[in-house]
């Protein structure tokens, strides 16, 4: 499978324009999803073996492996009923947004395959909470589904940032019994004003009304809390995650995912004349170093999900040795093709058995 994906289908990839690529895979996992004999067999050729690994458990959910899939690949719930068939842990869909909105202009995503690198400024492209529901309804639901399912919420772009929180809320209404946890995602470089939810007077505004929402959601529903997580930069200095992790604890949040994309441009990139998120191997050891610093600071105690610069087990168990509870990859997955959640699947199962 890795040799058929390197010698035919990534030169075919890597010949189109990166976007039309990205949609190219994402119709194809669509497509796999639905040919339920085909999806049934790769999946039992990328489950781990009976005594290999044991499932991983997060947050009251249990994860079949420790490899999941960022969000931003399948951004309109498309894709990932498919996924577990490569080898997947769980799928983290979005992120989403309560008003439709196409993203920024294009080209908004670049490759630099040297560096085993993309920068993007996609802008939340997706057909918004409302569309995203109904079609999550016609899919496997909660408790029926091979894999957990996470949802990514952002903030929709014409909406100012006073008005957040309330936006996030319209979200949530829609997708929180859809979803197995939620994200809220304040730390995407490419909506005008949204790190400006990780000070910490917003960020209380927000995550205080989500999480009383979700009370009163479990209270009507005679039911538990979907767990909410948090999305947070690379960016913050380790006073701006002090005081994040301090909200994090005020309200109970479950988890935090570390790290999304960064605005720094560090060697090769610093001459790099192209705006938005800078992923990939660049991002790998300052994701890891913000790992770390969380998992000291909370003594091991808030599940971590690591996100940033996985390519290979080595730097996905870096992530898990630093603090993460999970890992997840996307970048990767442009440069390793997509097996990589299987090989780091299998990987990582082996080191924890024989570790």
């Amino acid at each position: 499978m890795g040799f058929l994906y390197e010698k035919v289908v990534s030169p075919a990839l890597f010949r189109m324009d990166p976007e039309d690529a990205h949609e190219a895979s994402v119709r194809a996992l669509t497509f796999l999803g639905r040919l339920s004999p085909l999806r049934r067999a790769m999946e039992a050729w990328t489950r781990l073996p009976a005594g290999l690994g044991r499932p991983v458990a997060a947050f009251g959910l249990k994860f079949p492996n420790a490899v999941g899939l960022a969000a931003g690949f399948d951004k309109n719930a498309l894709a990932w009923p498919g996924a577990a068939a490569l080898g997947f842990g769980h799928v983290e869909i979005g992120s989403v947004t309560a008003i439709a909105q196409p993203g920024n202009p294009r080209p908004r995503v670049f490759r630099y395959p040297a560096q085993k690198a993309v920068i993007n400024r996609m802008g939340f492209n997706n057909a918004g909470a409302a569309a995203i529901a109904a079609r999550l309804r016609s899919q496997p639901g909660k408790g029926k589904r091979a894999i957990p399912l996470g949802i990514n919420l952002g903030k929709s772009k014409v909406v100012p940032v006073d008005a957040a929180a309330q936006d996030y809320l319209e979200s949530f209404s829609h997708l929180a019994d859809l979803a197995d946890y939620l994200v809220l995602n304040v730390s995407s470089p490419n909506t005008p004003g949204l790190r400006q939810l990780q000070d910490e007077g917003r960020l209380r505004e927000l995550v205080g009304a989500i999480q009383e929402a979700n009370k009163m959601r479990a209270l009507r529903a005679g039911g538990a809390r979907v767990p909410i997580l948090l999305k947070i930069a690379p960016d913050l200095s380790f006073p701006q995650i002090d005081a994040v992790l301090g909200v994090v604890d005020a309200f109970s949040l479950d988890g935090v995912i570390a790290t999304n994309t960064t605005l720094e441009r560090p060697g090769f990139f610093s001459t790099v004349d192209q705006a938005g998120g800078l992923s990939g191997a660049p991002l790998r050891h300052r994701s890891t170093e913000i790992i770390r610093y969380i998992a000291l600071a909370t003594g091991g105690r808030l599940p971590i999900i690591g996100v940033g610069g996985i390519t290979d087990p080595e730097s996905a168990g870096e992530k898990l040795d630093a603090g993460a509870t999970l890992v997840q990859v996307y970048t990767g997955l442009v440069y390793r093709g997509p097996f990589l959640a299987r090989d780091l699947a299998w990987a990582l199962a082996d080191r924890q058995r024989t570790g």
